[in-house]
């Protein structure tokens, strides 16, 4: 017996019916309930226009000890859609990979995305690690249609790769 599939025409010898198995992908969002003041600490309504800014929004991180890599999404107007956390690693590395970058940047919907990653070190002058990964998530975001507008280098002040001209 000759049996229609996908691929095409195939001869079956059986004819038990067959099962055909497909997994489905859905977006699943966490919403976080913070329960302490955070006044305008977040707020939705601010538009993130200068480095100082998410330096001073995030200055937090200089006193982790472990480095923390961190994708801001962006909608229109520079206001935070979604932060994510895409990879936090040991003293001095942390492993970023694009698919995992532009993964939930997708999924919020983001039209531009800020990176931020701290040095537990103080010092946030840029490695060629850091160089070389902001070079392909920069043309990785070129190709998906979501710009990368800074990489941000916390320590005990910061280094943003837009204001040096890096980007």
């Amino acid at each position: 017996m000759t049996i229609d599939t996908l691929f095409g025409p195939k001869e079956v010898t059986s004819t038990k019916p067959r099962t055909i198995k497909l997994k489905t992908i859905k977006a699943v969002y966490e919403t976080l309930t913070v329960a302490e003041g955070v006044g305008s600490y977040l707020s939705p309504k601010i538009r993130y226009t200068s480095p100082t800014q998410v330096f001073d929004t995030f200055a937090f991180l200089k006193d982790e000890t472990k480095e923390y890599f961190i994708a801001l999404h962006l909608d229109g107007k520079n206001r935070i859609l979604a932060v994510d956390i895409c990879s936090i690693g040991s003293l001095n590395q942390s492993i970023v990979h694009p698919r995992e970058v532009y993964k939930t940047a997708l999924l919020s919907s983001a039209a531009a995305i800020i990176l931020l990653h701290n040095h537990p070190s103080g010092d946030p002058t840029p490695s060629t690690e850091d160089l070389e990964i902001t070079r392909r998530l920069k043309d990785a975001g070129d190709l998906v249609g979501i710009k990368v507008l800074d990489h941000i280098v916390i320590g005990d002040s910061y280094y943003s790769f837009s204001e040096r001209g890096v980007i």
